[in-house]
């Protein structure tokens, strides 16, 4: 007695457990600083290696200090500080494929002395790793075995894709411009099509831009530049799902001015990172059910796993918060301008199908007070929680959550309030396991006696199917139907059928 493999693959994706790194930039600058008046810092990885039992990756961080010089001028110095780390896990395996999104989750000014700074970013590491398990599956061509079969529905995993979007901002004013004392951009993705052999991913680059006019007057403008890319991806088809990833390559954002006679104009030249990964479903014929006319049967079922990815969406809100500064700090008279605008989502989950973020957003106050005509600053931390119709049949999945803020304003209210509202716009990535099982492996135990009569009454129940009763009876199941052909199954009530053997005599 034979039975064959008749094995499949299905996507695999485990997340890997959260941790931090701690990371310590040494800046050098060639000016002296006086006071540090905000500092942000943006993670992105440049490359990863995934090996048995750990993901080995290399990565920076790209901080931003503004600051003001023993000359009473306000300066900023970026510095990409390169690092490595590794992310640790037994179940990691050779061969799977990585995501590794970092979030600076704090990064402050340790010292700064003279013409050099010492800066440390906290930085949380989320990943997950995927892959196509296989699943053992029998089948069997054996006279003597009946197989009931089924086709059921696997989510498979392709491949994926890594790309650079080239994306050129321009901001254009009206009046001459000193120098740009800082720019942020972020990236938002909107959405993600399949077609054949490629992914297209549509988003959004938000750039703010802080500069100096020629009047020593403080402005600040925001620019918004939507953009398509399309990604080479062999296998993706229109009915794929796809699992998208962004990030602005920060080293290397070329920005430049180009001056006119009633104004001028900023250029940005942001290069984008772009990443997916593509799933498909496809049928796979398996026995769900068999026994054999003539052995007993060890059965063993198996039951497996598979990750289905639900198509992304968009979030967007307001939020808003205040502070009230302490006597001990000098009262605002002026808000002069805000920098080191970032979000970070620490919590997200699914309840009744509505999502909830939560998160801290994060800008620095720099502002005038007029009793010593000093420039101070304050860090501004606005918790926050959002909540969305976010409807899927299954919320015990994974969220993956990318998020920004832009349209960023702080007002003071009597000399110690500071109010802020800003926009949220986050990009939601959910996957979920769906649990399935099939028989895995069948082995023949003992024959059955021969049946050393000619006739059988079998006793039926009612709700039985024909396959039910002719496994019962270790005979098939076409044997029954033509025995019984009156008899309409799954039966209606209890039954009695007779079964007719044509005995070989010795």
């Amino acid at each position: 007695m034979a039975f064959e493999a008749n094995n499949f693959n299905v996507a695999r994706k485990v997340v890997l457990p959260k941790s931090e790194v701690n990371v310590e930039c040494n800046i050098s600058i060639t000016d002296e600083i006086t006071k540090v008046l905000s500092v942000s810092a943006e993670a992105c990885v440049s490359g990863s290696e995934v090996l048995n039992g750990v993901i080995n990756y290399s990565a920076y961080a790209d901080v931003c200090i503004v600051y003001l010089n023993n000359e009473g001028e306000i300066g900023k110095v970026n510095s990409t500080c390169p690092f490595s780390s590794k992310i640790s896990k037994e179940s990691i395996k050779n061969g799977q494929k990585a995501v590794i999104n970092l979030k600076v989750s704090d990064c402050s000014v340790e010292s700064a002395s003279g013409d050099n700074v010492k800066a440390v970013c906290n930085i949380e590491e989320e990943a997950f790793v995927v892959e196509n398990v296989e699943v053992k599956s029998v089948k069997s061509s054996d006279e003597d075995v009946c197989c009931a079969e089924e086709v059921i529905n696997v989510n498979r995993f392709i491949g994926e894709a890594n790309d650079t979007a080239e994306i050129t901002s321009e901001l254009s004013l009206r009046e001459p411009i000193k120098r740009v004392i800082l720019t942020e951009s972020q990236v938002l993705l909107k959405s993600v099509e399949s077609g054949s052999n490629f992914v297209s991913i549509s988003g959004e680059v938000v750039s703010r831009v802080l500069y100096l006019t020629e009047n020593d007057k403080f402005e600040a403008g925001y620019i918004y530049e939507n953009f398509k890319q399309e990604l080479e991806l062999e296998g993706a088809t229109r009915e794929s799902e796809v699992e998208a990833h962004a990030c602005i390559k920060r080293d290397s954002v070329k920005v430049s001015l180009e001056q006119e006679e009633k104004g001028g104009k900023i250029i940005l030249e942001i290069p984008v990172a772009l990443s997916v990964k593509a799933y498909e479903k496809v049928e796979a014929l398996v026995v769900k059910d068999l026994y054999s006319t003539q052995n007993d049967l060890k059965i063993t079922t198996m039951s497996f796993d598979m990750t289905c990815v639900c198509p992304a969406s968009v979030i967007e809100s307001k939020i808003d918060g205040s502070l009230t500064l302490g006597d001990d700090r000098p009262r605002v008279d002026k808000i002069m301008f805000v920098g080191g605008n970032s979000v970070v989502v620490t919590n997200s989950f699914l309840s009744n199908g509505e999502i909830t973020i939560e998160g801290i957003a994060r800008t620095s106050v720099v502002y005038l007070n007029d009793e010593d005509s000093s420039l101070n600053s304050v860090a501004l931390e606005v918790p926050f929680v959002i909540t969305d119709k976010f409807d899927v049949e299954n919320e015990g999945g994974t969220l993956n959550i990318s998020a920004i803020v832009c349209d960023v304003d702080v007002a003071v209210k009597r000399g110690r309030e500071l109010f802020y509202d800003a926009k949220i716009k986050a990009y939601v990535n959910y996957s979920c396991d769906e649990v399935s099982g099939v028989i895995s492996e069948v082995e023949a135990v003992e024959a059955y006696a021969e049946k050393d009569y000619g006739m059988e009454l079998v006793f039926a129940k009612a709700g039985q199917t024909s396959w039910d009763i002719a496994k019962e009876a270790r005979v098939k199941e076409d044997l029954l139907l033509a025995q019984n052909p009156e008899v309409v199954f799954p039966l209606q009530d209890d039954e009695k059928l007779v079964l007719f053997y044509q005995k070989v005599n010795g």
